[in-house]
């Protein structure tokens, strides 16, 4: 039997990754760019493009 194997690149070293349940980490290749990447988010360096949903007022509370 031919099974295509997915392969992708890790979003923080840019690794190849095989897509699979023996990579429980994926897309990252390791909890270490895993906690990389979170961290960029939670620090805000990383965002996603758009309008504020929440008001001044809110933001102020």
């Amino acid at each position: 039997m031919n099974e295509r194997v997915l392969k992708v690149n890790c979003p923080t070293c840019k690794e190849i990754v095989i897509w699979s349940e023996d990579s429980p980490y994926r897309p990252f290749c390791s909890r270490r760019c895993k906690l990389i990447d979170f961290g960029e988010w939670a620090s805000e360096r990383n965002t996603i493009p758009g309008e504020n949903v929440l008001s001044q007022e809110d933001e102020d509370e």
